[in-house]
Formats: C-alpha cells, structure tokens, sequence
C-alpha cells in the first residue's frame, strides 16, 4: 500500500503532467459553457466529449510540451518527443477527424432518409457521433490555451 501512495503522491507533483491535466480539464469546461451559451441548453456530455471549441485534445498536448520547455529546456530529448506528439495530435484533430465527423454526419443523414422510405429497412439504434474532429480555429485556441496554462503550471 506504502508504494501506491508513493506512485500518487510522485504523479500529482509532477508538473508536467498536472498542466496537461488542468488544460485539459480547463478546455473541456470552457467548451461545455460555449455549448450552453450557443445552445441555451447544458449539455453533460460536453463536459467529457471530443469536438467543439476549443480543442482539449491541443490543449492537452500543448500544455505538455510547453511544460516540458519549461521544466527541460529546448534542447531536450523530452521537449522534443511532447513537441512532435503535439503536432502530431493536432494535426490528426483538423485532419482525419475532422473528416470521420463530416462522414459520421452523411451517413446520418443516409440512415434517416432510408428510414423514411424503406420500411424494411434496419437502423441503428443511435446516430454515428458527428463532433469528432475540429477546426482550425478550434485547434487553434485549444494550443494557446495548453501554452497559457503550460507557462502558469
């Protein structure tokens, strides 16, 4: 039990983790206020959800990297692996998730129009998630977002 305690007591000080943390958690409660304002409605699956502004999978990432500057220089092997996986992440964000929500959103709408004309026809039970991928802009603010809390961390 002595060394559980020591693993937790070591991750919660570990400050890089604990800005990748706080930016996450911090954009995804940022992102579920914007959906409440737009929608007029709470949403708890924001809270936990991927999609939306800003992006918490870039302010994850950007948060460890700019910690990991911070705390281990530019010349780090670790700056250097958080650096690449960042780009990495976001650029998967804009990219191929993107595109799998826009595909998620067809496929929606197929299913529905099926649905109408086609009795015989089998749906699912539940529509293909569509806010799956992000944004530029989304990406964006959710990388500044990391880098704010990264340097405050």
């Amino acid at each position: 039990m002595n060394i559980v305690m020591s693993y937790i007591e070591a991750m919660l000080s570990n400050k890089m983790l604990i800005a990748a943390l706080i930016s996450w958690a911090s954009a995804q409660i940022l992102k579920t206020i914007i959906n409440c304002i737009l929608t007029k409605s709470f949403d708890p699956e924001r809270l936990v959800g991927s999609g939306g502004m800003p992006s918490s999978h870039s302010a994850f990432v950007s948060g460890l990297a700019t910690s990991a500057f911070m705390h281990e220089g530019v010349d780090s092997p670790l700056f250097a692996i958080c650096l690449v996986l960042a780009f990495i992440v976001m650029y998967d964000a804009m990219g191929v998730r993107r595109e799998t929500g826009k595909q998620a959103e067809l496929l929606n709408q197929i299913t529905e129009i099926f649905s109408a004309n086609y009795a015989e026809f089998d749906t699912p039970e539940k529509a293909l998630k569509v806010l799956v991928g992000h944004t530029p802009l989304q990406v964006f603010f959710g990388g500044l977002l990391g880098l704010v809390i990264g340097i405050i961390v």
